[in-house]
């Protein structure tokens, strides 16, 4: 069964208990791409039957969370996240609480979810995460928009295609191309590659794969290539390759 709950004011999250219902099961944040429609609750509910808790945030900014979109790092949102769960928290519609003590915490993300999969691994609490087709630079930045949209401005086109789904301003979308502000590959010297797992598809037509490999191999980390796939499902790939991820988090 799938609970909301919110997290630091903000953040409206989704999750769901272990099927075991054990409060020391390990833990899976999975992080959604931008843009995208909040539509992982069938992973929710397939992670949480294999005994995990599962949370699914909405970054702030994005959906029901309250906030402005990147007006900080989505790592932050996760770190929020980390520091209330050993508080415990309740569930908005009744008020159940629920009080986990993972033994382990994991986060999963793909695309944009995959930037801050990899930046949450900063984080000591963070024991490992998985990225699918993730962005590792965000000097890809222009090809991406051409690919995606004829709009100059992708704030512009954001808030025209989304509507409210994502209160994002010119100047918070603008500090992606610093090379500073969210962005793994600034950060390279910091991560472990140990705690990294990657999975890409040669065909990606919004994020180049050479790019992640170079990426992979300067991390340290491992990377499983696909020469199809396109811009990969979080949903479909972690199903797919479970028994690979599975063994990576064990």
């Amino acid at each position: 069964m799938i609970f909301r709950t919110r997290f630091a004011r903000d953040i409206v999250a989704e999750f769901a208990p272990p099927a075991s219902g054990d409060r020391s099961a390990p833990a899976i944040i999975l992080c959604d791409g931008m843009p995208s429609m909040p539509r992982k609750q069938p992973l929710v509910e397939w992670l949480a039957a294999k005994n995990f808790w599962v949370i699914y945030p909405r970054w702030r900014g994005a959906w029901e969370s309250g906030g402005e979109f990147l007006a900080q790092s989505p790592e932050y949102d996760l770190r929020d996240i980390l520091d209330a769960l050993p508080q415990g928290f309740r569930e908005t519609a009744f008020g159940r609480r629920f009080a986990p003590r993972p033994a382990r915490t994991y986060v999963i993300g793909g695309s944009f979810g995959g930037a801050a999969a990899i930046l949450s691994t900063l984080d000591p609490r963070v024991t490992a995460a998985v990225a699918h087709c993730p962005v590792v630079d965000w000097s890809i930045l222009a090809t991406e928009q051409r690919a995606e949209t004829s709009n100059p401005s992708y704030a512009a086109y954001i808030r025209a295609a989304f509507g409210n789904g994502y209160r994002l301003s010119a100047r918070n979308w603008n500090k992606l191309t610093t090379g500073r502000f969210f962005n793994p590959v600034a950060r390279l010297g910091s991560l472990d590659g140990g705690k990294l797992l990657l999975f890409h598809a040669q065909d990606d037509p919004y994020v180049p794969w050479r790019g992640v490999a170079r990426f992979a191999h300067l991390a340290g980390c491992r990377l499983k290539l696909l020469e199809t796939g396109g811009h990969l499902s979080t949903d479909r790939t972690t199903r797919r390759y479970w028994r690979t991820i599975a063994a990576f988090l064990a």
